[in-house]
């Protein structure tokens, strides 16, 4: 059976992609089949396409169909479950469970990206934790350096906790350039997430995930491998 981890982050807009795209090329480099999917997506251009989605697919080394890769995206840059509502449309996690484990028979190592945080509503009654729990896969938590963010890590830690659910290891990535003790603060979360630190994410000019994947090491990898 493949690897595959549920990856979310501790609020919107703190490098989800950036960060999975970098691990499915780290995972390339390691010599796997990888494969990034969104299941959840919201936000298309003139095309008709999402950013996420297209960026997932250009980093992974498996070609999957369409429907496997997105089954769920949305015209409106809303919050999903609004953008469902506005649509007629529900959010299936049989049809998501359906599509992961048709990517896990065809690559080696998985990424299943969540949208926004850990708890985003994607209907009435459910959310991104719930599908989480549903998939029952091992979460890596994408922490977005800024002002804040050790709170919102061990928020999102404790949640992640709640539900059942392995923590595979977190990833710092630099949103702030300029954030003021850095270093202290992930210092900080390193001394309260028990789970491994899988890498820092530098904020460096014009590099893409591919450069940024020298600074991660894939979960269950030793720090020397």
């Amino acid at each position: 059976m493949s690897q595959a981890y549920f990856l979310t982050g501790t609020d919107t807009e703190i490098g989800k992609t950036f960060t999975a795209c970098a691990l499915l090329h780290a995972a390339c480099a390691a010599g796997f089949a990888a494969a990034g999917l969104k299941p959840v997506a919201a936000g298309v251009d003139a095309a008709g396409r999402n950013e996420d989605v297209d960026s997932l697919v250009a980093a992974s080394s498996v070609a999957l169909p369409p429907e496997v890769i997105n089954p769920y995206c949305f015209h409106a840059a809303v919050a999903p479950h609004i953008a469902a509502a506005e649509e007629g449309r529900a959010i299936d996690f049989a049809v998501i469970a359906d599509a992961v484990a048709a990517a896990r028979r065809q690559a080696d190592f998985v990424i299943v990206e969540g949208v926004g945080g850990f708890r985003v509503p994607l209907g009435v009654d459910r959310d991104s934790a719930d599908l989480a729990v549903a998939l029952g896969l091992p979460v890596i938590l994408v922490v977005g350096l800024r002002l804040g963010c050790i709170n919102h890590a061990l928020l999102s830690a404790e949640a992640i906790a709640d539900r059942g659910l392995p923590l595979a290891g977190w990833v710092a990535n630099t949103v702030d350039r300029d954030m003021a003790r850095r270093e202290e603060n992930i210092a900080a979360l390193g001394e309260r997430l028990t789970p491994p630190l899988l890498g820092v994410l530098p904020r460096l000019p014009g590099a893409g995930p591919q450069r940024a994947a020298a600074h991660l090491r894939l979960p269950g990898v030793s720090p020397s491998l």
